[in-house]
């Protein structure tokens, strides 16, 4: 939703507003993806933590859990419905939630640098690290919320370069050129 929603800065906005803003915006993202895995042939189902009428249905452990015993593909949107948590939260509490191997983070960059590689052209990327040494460093992988929610839940995460050609087929099959971040002490 913030590659949408950039005016929660605007002091012209309500930050609990611009936060639902951006809430709305994940989830017209997640059904655009959606009828694209739909329209190959897989069945799909978005899941949101407020009512959309039709258009979504209702977010819970058991219905997610359905759709995935039924081999479908199963979109989080609308983060975790309340405004002053961010995606990256919402990702790392649905993963916990519904006992995930692991979290895939596409990004815009390859992986976890130690300064911003797109401003640093002598960052250095990591090829693991664990959530303790993101915490520690404080390197911008997911915010400290998310960070410390994965590390308590021993939730690890590949972070990777959304632009990459498969990159995400890649990155699920363990093929990854990028980051792997883990829960324990590497």
């Amino acid at each position: 939703g913030g590659n949408f929603w950039r005016g929660r800065s605007s002091k012209n906005i309500d930050r609990t507003k611009a936060d639902q803003i951006g809430m709305l915006a994940t989830v017209m993202n997640c059904i655009y993806v959606s009828e694209i895995f739909r329209s190959q042939g897989m069945m799909t189902s978005v899941l949101t933590p407020f009512e959309c009428g039709d258009i979504t249905k209702l977010y819970s452990k058991d219905r997610s859990n359905k759709y995935f015993s039924r081999n479908m593909v199963v979109f989080f949107a609308g983060g975790t419905g309340h405004p002053y948590f961010s995606t990256d939260t919402a990702t790392v509490l649905r993963a916990v939630e519904i006992d995930a191997d692991e979290i895939l983070l596409a990004k815009a960059v390859d992986g976890v640098y130690d300064k911003d590689p797109r401003d640093n052209p002598d960052a250095r990327k990591f090829d693991r690290l664990s959530i303790q040494e993101v915490i520690d460093r404080k390197l911008q992988v997911v915010d400290m919320t998310a960070s410390i929610l994965a590390m308590e839940n021993k939730m690890p995460m590949v972070v990777f370069a959304l632009q990459e050609k498969d990159s995400i087929i890649h990155a699920a099959h363990g093929e990854t050129s990028g980051t792997v971040v883990t829960a324990d002490a590497t």
